[in-house]
């Protein structure tokens, strides 16, 4: 299985560490083109307003929005859970606009007020290690959104068929559960396109 990060902004080399670590071979991805070489996408944490300048300026929106629309996952850490809302409770335009889900911008505060911590994830075992910077919020899902973990009864995982979110940074600690989580959905989906 290869696992692309989307390589405009954030902690690419984390990530694809964690994606290694879990089995799966991680590469970075600067080009449209280079999609069709993947079978999972991750977007990573930064800025979203920036992330999303960019994927525009590269031609990346419809080309993810096509991506996923073949069943291929796509898996959404920080800013990247905001880039593929369907809402932002800022009013400022959707960028994939993919996941039924209205999030909220630095909903945990500012850099200062980050933290790490141990989350209980469904369909994960053990505790996992999440750490907060500036971390969005999942405010509201819709129907067919599932409800992976929440912190202080606030929503911070969730999953729609081939889309996963989360509010933190998985790959900031040596824990890799949520990707060994993130390639099973790979792996399935593969055989799925296979059918």
């Amino acid at each position: 299985m290869r696992i692309g990060v989307l390589a405009l902004q954030g902690a690419v080399a984390e990530h694809i560490r964690s994606i290694n670590s879990a089995g799966a071979e991680g590469v970075s991805i600067k080009r449209v083109e280079q999609l069709e070489t993947i079978d999972g996408l991750i977007i990573p944490g930064g800025e979203s307003t920036t992330i999303g300048k960019l994927m525009r300026k590269y031609g990346f929106i419809d080309a993810i929005r096509e991506f996923a629309a073949s069943g291929k996952p796509l898996f959404g850490t920080c800013a990247g859970l905001i880039v593929m809302a369907k809402e932002i409770n800022t009013g400022e335009e959707a960028h994939l606009g993919l996941m039924d889900i209205r999030v909220a911008r630095n909903a945990f505060g500012r850099q200062r007020e980050s933290f790490e911590t141990e989350l209980r994830v469904k369909g994960i075992e053990e505790p996992i290690r999440a750490v907060f910077i500036r971390a969005p919020l999942i405010l509201e899902v819709g129907e067919g959104v599932d409800v992976l973990s929440t912190y202080n009864e606030e929503i911070v995982t969730a999953r729609q068929g081939n889309l996963l979110a989360a509010s933190y940074h998985p790959e900031l600690t040596d824990d890799y559960q949520l990707h060994q989580y993130f390639v099973e959905m790979v792996k399935e989906a593969a055989l799925a396109r296979k059918l």
